[in-house]
């Protein structure tokens, strides 16, 4: 009999991905994708996936108690993976009742759910190394007090408290999993390393058409690359790739019994370096002017300098986490999970997706 497996948040990276990888290990599973309903949905994360028969989209949202309490009794999953979020944290101080709303009483209405309707589902809840915020010591491990600096930090500690109540009060299969930064070729463009990813892709057509413009003799400088604006650059973060921690949460679902456990690289680099890595791939070099708000990098184009990245006020945070390091071990040592891309290999797919994407745009 195939397992069943329902995944919120399918159009966005770590659903899209989970999907994938399911559907590629196995034949006997049916996954079942909640989306929410949009005007404009997006399906670029699963194009490779939708039209698969075993693949199927369906209509819900967090939020709604009755739509959630509909799917588990009609689909009976087997497995309730849950990546349905508001998970931009920047925007977690603009609408801080939604972020709850969401990422915490939609865990409680997911458990619910499964508590009264299939109450042998095993339920995953996506942490977040947010949760550790303003931290007490590196690397971080599941022992280190939860200090969240951002409404999203605090949804996702609520989380993980709700997770732990249901697993112990109902005998439930729920795991809330932190997982550190993950990134990939599906992220989102309103994260930063997207951002990045895109911006340089852009910037380097940008750079091409000035060449090809020059190379027609004009002496003009066309004002016509367009810097990446970004906030605090010395954030130090844990970055992997997300379809590695799909690997690692498939492998905390099975286990005998539930554990929570964390996912990280055990590597931290800051912001100013992925820039650097990313800029370095697109064969663009540049160096760091200037101090403070005016800090920009810089290209010399023969006798002139272009600003390729510049620190716009607008995307500092009310509090921010500056140091993120995760310690791996025990997924290492208990579930025999590792990550697989390096940090290097990271930056380069998703530079150089986007400039595949925007050479094919041009």
């Amino acid at each position: 009999m195939s397992k069943k497996i329902l995944i919120t948040g399918i159009l966005g990276q770590d659903g899209a991905n989970m999907a994938e990888l399911l559907l590629s290990k196995a034949n006997n599973f049916e996954i079942y994708g909640m989306m929410r309903r949009s005007a404009v949905p997006n399906f670029k994360n699963i194009e490779n996936i939708k039209n698969h028969p075993s693949f199927n989209i369906v209509n819900g949202d967090l939020t709604d108690e009755v739509s959630i309490n509909e799917l588990v009794k009609k689909i009976q999953p087997d497995y309730f993976i849950n990546f349905a979020a508001n998970s931009f944290v920047g925007c977690s101080w603009d609408m801080p009742m939604q972020v709850f709303d969401v990422n915490a009483m939609g865990v409680i209405r997911a458990l619910e759910a499964i508590r009264k309707f299939k109450p042998d589902c095993r339920f995953y809840s996506a942490g977040s190394s947010e949760e550790f915020g303003d931290v007490d010591f590196a690397p971080q491990n599941l022992t280190h007090p939860m200090k969240p600096r951002s409404p999203y930090g605090a949804s996702k500690c609520a989380a993980r408290h709700i997770v732990k109540v249901y697993r112990e009060s109902y005998d439930l299969y729920a795991i809330h999993g932190v997982l550190f930064n993950h990134e990939g070729t599906k992220r989102g463009e309103e994260f930063v390393t997207r951002k990045i990813s895109k911006g340089v892709a852009q910037i380097h057509n940008q750079l091409r058409s000035i060449n090809a413009w020059k190379s027609n003799g004009s002496d003009d400088f066309p004002p016509q690359v367009t810097p990446i604006e970004l906030g605090y650059l010395d954030s130090k973060r844990d970055w992997s790739d997300s379809m590695d921690f799909m690997e690692g949460i498939w492998l905390m679902l099975n286990q005998q019994e539930p554990k929570e456990y964390l996912l990280a690289s055990g590597e931290t680099h800051s912001i100013r370096e992925f820039i650097e890595k990313a800029f370095n791939i697109a064969n663009i070099t540049g160096q760091w002017e200037g101090e403070g708000q005016e800090e920009k990098f810089i290209h010399n184009y023969k006798d002139k300098k272009i600003v390729l990245v510049k620190i716009n006020p607008k995307y500092f945070r009310p509090a921010e986490v500056n140091l993120l390091l995760g310690d791996p071990t025990d997924a290492i040592q208990k579930l025999g999970w590792k990550p697989q891309k390096s940090f290097d290999k990271l930056v380069e797919s998703m530079v150089k997706l986007d400039l595949d994407e925007i050479q094919k745009a041009s």
